[in-house]
C-alpha cells in the first residue's frame, strides 16, 4: 500500500507534522496514528479468521484465484508466452552444449550451427591494429 513512499516522503511529513501541531502535540498525534493502524491491523485479521472458520476448505478454494490475480500485477508477456510454449525452459531449442568444430555454442557467443554447417550469425571481422592496412580487393578495381 505505502510500496512507493520513500524516507524522503516520511521525514517531509514529520516536519510538516512538527510545524502544524507543535512540538507539544506531535508524540500524542503519532501515538493514535500508531494505536489506529494497528486496530486496522487487528480487524483484517479478526475478519480474516472468521471467514475462514465459517468457510471451511471453500475459502482456500476462494484465494487461489486471488493469488493468480496478484500475481499477474509482474505481468510480463514475453516471460508468459515463453513460459506458456516451453514450459519455462531457459533454452527452448536447445543450443546450448552443440559443438561446431571444437567450440562450444554457450549463450555468450550467441553462435548456432545452421543447417549446413556454417554458423548461423557471422562474426565481426576483427579490428585492424594500430599501423596495420585493410586488405586489397582484386575485384576492387
Amino acid at each position: 500500500m505505502f510500496d512507493s513512499v520513500g524516507w524522503g516522503e516520511i521525514l517531509v511529513l514529520i516536519i510538516a507534522g512538527l510545524f502544524i501541531l507543535g512540538p507539544e502535540r506531535l508524540p500524542e498525534a503519532a501515538s493514535w496514528l500508531a494505536k489506529s493502524v494497528k486496530k486496522v491491523r487487528d480487524f483484517a485479521t479478526g475478519a480474516k479468521e472468521q471467514l475462514r472458520e465459517e468457510m471451511g476448505p471453500e475459502f482456500d478454494q476462494l484465494r487461489k484465484p486471488l493469488e493468480d490475480l496478484r500475481g499477474l500485477r509482474n505481468f510480463d508477456p514475453k516471460r508468459v508466452v515463453t513460459q506458456h510454449l516451453f514450459d519455462g525452459d531457459a533454452d527452448p531449442l536447445g543450443l546450448k552444449g552443440i559443438t561446431n568444430g571444437g567450440s562450444t555454442v554457450t549463450e555468450t557467443n550467441g553462435a548456432a550451427n545452421g543447417s549446413n554447417g556454417y554458423l548461423a550469425t557471422p562474426s565481426a571481422p576483427e579490428p585492424l591494429k594500430p599501423g596495420e592496412r585493410p586488405p586489397i580487393d582484386p575485384d576492387a578495381t
